[in-house]
């Protein structure tokens, strides 16, 4: 080989090692832990905005790229919770609540799993009362109902200091209210089909397993209508004097009084119960 060409092949060498050290070094630097999470954290942030703008048809594509390259970093679970998020904005609320689900599942000791609950119990409960513009309550299927009963009580189980919790509780309130109108109006139709037996007892299920419903004096109600149906005025007798006792200011004591004098009673001196019986607890 010429001298001059064995320079320059020389040369070539010197500089692709070079090159190549450098492209290393660069590797290198772009592995680095803190390299990586900064990476991850910017273009976390990126998608975040975009969600914050609500800027739908980036939101997805940026935080599944934050899961892609960055799969080792906090970012990426992050990424999946905010992913749920936007389906919560969107008010797809099905998508939302399988995300979440899925978050709990997958990382049950992250630090944001009780935000990922609480979200569950809202997104079910926005079903709910996106459902109220639907047909009847009674005319539906009430899994969705049941499914947030369920959720909003463990979450306040689990949670009772949370700063969620006067929220949840008025959900809860909404939710077994609902719940209890749908045993009432079930009662009813077992009452004109005189199945006295079916109809009460699903008035006794709103009592004792849907407590604080709101609707305990119409139930009560109902329940003596049901006893004297089946003549056994005794009890018809008790159930109208509890509404009485325990629901003085309801409207529901006009019925109830007018039962009571059509059974002879004085309600002047009857003997009305002087404990309200405690219901029991939810059951799952």
């Amino acid at each position: 080989m010429p001298a001059v060409a064995l320079v320059a092949w020389v040369g070539s060498l010197a500089i692709a090692a070079v090159g190549s050290g450098c492209a290393s070094a660069e590797s290198v630097e772009a592995r680095s832990p803190r390299s990586y999470a900064e990476s991850a954290q910017r273009e976390y942030e990126r998608a975040v905005k975009a969600l914050t703008d609500r800027n739908w048809e980036l939101v997805d594509p940026l935080f599944n790229e934050v899961r892609r390259k960055y799969p080792y970093s906090r970012y990426a679970r992050l990424a999946e919770l905010r992913m749920a998020d936007a389906d919560y904005e969107q008010e797809s609320f099905a998508e939302a609540i399988a995300g979440y689900k899925a978050f709990v599942r997958e990382y049950p000791n992250d630090a944001e799993v009780p935000y990922a609950r609480f979200r569950i119990a809202k997104a079910q409960y926005q079903s709910v009362s996106q459902s109220l513009l639907l047909p009847p309550l009674e005319e539906r299927d009430l899994g969705t109902v049941n499914d947030a009963l369920e959720t909003i009580t463990d979450y306040l189980e689990d949670f009772p200091q949370s700063e969620h919790a006067e929220e949840l509780r008025y959900m809860l309130e909404v939710v077994v209210g609902l719940l209890a109108r749908h045993e009432l109006y079930v009662a009813r139709y077992y009452l004109r089909e005189d199945r006295f037996e079916a109809a009460e007892a699903r008035v006794r299920h709103a009592l004792e397993v849907l407590p604080e419903s709101g609707l305990e004096p119409e139930a009560l109600v109902l329940l003596g209508e049901i006893h004297l149906r089946q003549k056994r005025r005794d009890e018809a007798r008790e159930a109208f004097a509890r509404v009485l006792a325990e629901h003085p200011d309801s409207p529901f004591t006009v019925p109830a009084r007018n039962h009571l004098a059509r059974l002879g009673e004085s309600v002047g001196t009857l003997r009305i119960p002087s404990q309200k019986a405690k219901p029991e607890a939810v059951t799952r």
